[in-house]
């Protein structure tokens, strides 16, 4: 019988006890670290009846984010995909205090250790408040790296009182901060993109105002290659009571957030833009729509993704069908 030297015994039975702690690796075997608390966490009453909740991506160290998990005084209150770093917890009573953390989810299913508790109140219910605030005063900005800069703006005024902004990209809203605040750095940009930001005031009837003046940044250096275009994408045709039907298929790109909205060109023309109307599918996106009744028509088909700051991303691969092959 084959002898094992003292010095991998003593390094197996390591091994055996840190697993056998769930410090190692998880039940099911996948290697790697429990994920980390998640940071910079914000919490800001969006209406009397609902709190906005933000935080980083915390760093995949082990087999992957699979999902954020927003506890609310102890108890889950909302759990969204780990591509999301957002999420608007809902069905609150007004004019109440709240306490929110969140923890992270991995693919082998390992809960990590909860945030640091972050705090909200919600204001006062507005009986038959149709008055949405004034538009914000001038908006200024510069950009504090190659992923992030720095907004200020003047306060906007309501006759009940601002409970929050909001702050668009290209019409988008990436990011929420609380009435009383006037600045804030918004983060998870892309290097040498040119964005333009507007911001928006809402009271606590939900009112929200119009948009103030636009800034115009650009952050420096050169757009690092990350991927922004959609892949794997493939285009078929189907035929359904005499009419065919476009059959699109494809893996959203990688970003740090949620992908809600693309854009599908047909044959050089912007044909439609598909906005999910709930929490999007995970994983392979499938959609499709009308072409018309005749065989034998040859369509150019592709599509790209508005990406979480706003901006859109690169087009797929043009793909080509024909109807009724």
């Amino acid at each position: 019988m084959r002898r094992v030297p003292l010095p991998l015994v003593l390094v197996a039975g390591a091994l055996l006890l840190l697993a056998s702690c769930g410090l190692s690796r998880a039940d099911d075997g996948d290697e790697g670290r429990m994920p980390g608390a998640p940071t910079g966490v914000t919490a800001q009453a969006g209406s009397a009846t609902t709190v906005h909740v933000m935080w980083n991506a915390v760093p995949d160290e082990g087999s992957g984010i699979r999902s954020y998990e927003v506890d609310r005084g102890g108890a889950k209150a909302a759990e969204v995909p780990g591509a999301e770093r957002m999420v608007d917890v809902i069905g609150l009573s007004p004019s109440t205090a709240y306490a929110f953390t969140v923890r992270a989810r991995d693919k082998a299913g390992r809960l990590g250790p909860p945030s640091r508790t972050v705090r909200a109140r919600t204001p006062a219910r507005v009986a038959a408040d149709h008055s949405a605030p004034t538009r914000p005063g001038t908006l200024t900005g510069h950009p504090v790296g190659s992923r992030e800069v720095q907004l200020a703006w003047g306060a906007a005024r309501d006759d009940r009182g601002v409970v929050s902004y909001d702050i668009e990209q290209g019409g988008v809203r990436i990011h929420s901060v609380g009435g009383a605040q006037t600045s804030t750095v918004v983060t998870g940009l892309r290097p040498g993109t040119r964005y333009v930001f507007t911001v928006r005031a809402r009271d606590a009837a939900d009112n929200l105002s119009p948009a103030g003046a636009p800034v115009r940044l650009t952050t420096p250096g050169t757009d690092d290659g990350r991927a922004t275009t959609p892949t794997g994408f493939t285009a078929a045709t189907h035929r359904t009571d005499g009419a065919y039907y476009l059959d699109l298929a494809w893996d959203p790109p990688d970003t740090d957030g949620v992908i809600t909205e693309y854009s599908i060109r047909l044959d050089d023309a912007t044909t439609t833009s598909l906005e999910w109307g709930g929490t999007p599918p995970r994983g392979r996106a499938r959609y499709s729509f009308y072409l018309g009744r005749t065989a034998g028509e040859q369509h150019r088909v592709r599509l790209r993704a508005r990406l979480p700051d706003g901006t859109w991303g690169g087009w797929s691969a043009e793909r080509t069908v024909t109807t009724g092959r």
